[in-house]
């Protein structure tokens, strides 16, 4: 009977584990593909059977997109990071406080507001793209940085999931500091957001990784190259090239590697940040 149930859950694990390797092959063949044919020469891409490999690596297509002269991406990289960098840092700050005081202090609405502030989340980003526009229009800070950077400084979803963490956090912690003469933004900054920074960073990657792919907000209030970001150049290099595929591979290449570093970086605190919001021992 036990060897039976042994056998049963062998089984079901191999299946299981076999699943999800199948899953994760289907999921990174398409970057191992852009990766192989940004190293290709304009014949390895074109024959037939395709090689999965190059014969040798031609680096030539990554100086080809990089140094283009319709397409200026160490200015768009430059733009990119910054935008992305201080997008990031003051969402977090925003969004951190919001999250403090939903989870420690008591004030008239308060659930009501935090319901609303949820329901926010189920707008979609294109309806808001109008009103957005003409707020930003009449502000006259489209076409700045400005226009990149302070419609995303706050989300409702980093402040729902610093707020969960928050949550878990003893109450006594918050009494006892205070009892001990700390003020609360002493308490904020000096013990609250030393505990968090696994949620912080989940917060941060989702808020860089959704600014450094944003796409079709920078093409809407922006109309300076100069103020070019990485997703639009490279549609710009995409309209350029059209099919000379190893250029354009090579591209998207050095336009992803930047976020797959970033998550490698910061893999551990990222998954214990989204394995521990909303425990409560």
């Amino acid at each position: 009977m036990f060897k039976s149930k042994n056998t049963k859950e062998n089984i079901m694990k191999i299946i299981i584990h076999t699943l999800l390797i199948a899953g994760a092959v289907s999921m990174l063949f398409p970057f191992f593909w852009m990766i192989s044919t940004s190293f290709k020469t304009p014949s390895e891409i074109l024959t037939y059977p395709t090689k999965l490999l190059p014969d040798s690596l031609h680096w030539r297509n990554y100086t080809h997109a990089w140094k283009n002269p319709n397409v200026n991406f160490a200015r768009y990289f430059s733009n990119t990071i910054f935008v992305a960098g201080i997008t990031t840092l003051g969402q977090l700050f925003l969004s951190s406080l919001a999250a403090y005081a939903f989870a420690f202090f008591n004030f008239p609405w308060k659930d009501r507001i935090f319901m609303l502030l949820l329901a926010t989340m189920m707008i979609p980003q294109q309806a808001l793209l109008v009103p957005d526009y003409i707020i930003l229009h009449k502000l006259r800070i489209l076409d700045t940085y400005f226009a990149l950077i302070i419609p995303w400084i706050c989300s409702a979803f980093s402040i729902f999931l610093l707020r969960q963490f928050f949550m878990s956090i003893p109450k006594e912690l918050f009494e006892a500091a205070t009892i001990d003469g700390a003020s609360k933004i002493k308490f904020y900054y000096k013990i609250l957001l030393p505990l968090s920074v696994p949620p912080l960073l989940t917060a941060g990657m989702f808020t860089f990784l959704g600014s450094w792919n944003s796409f079709i907000w920078p093409l809407i209030v922006t109309s300076s190259p100069e103020l070019r970001v990485i997703q639009v150049g490279l549609a710009q290099y995409m309209q350029a090239e059209g099919t000379n595929w190893g250029p354009l591979m090579a591209a998207s290449t050095f336009c992803t590697i930047p976020l797959i570093a970033g998550y490698f970086f910061v893999q551990k605190r990222f998954i214990q940040g989204i394995a521990t919001t909303g425990m409560k021992d």
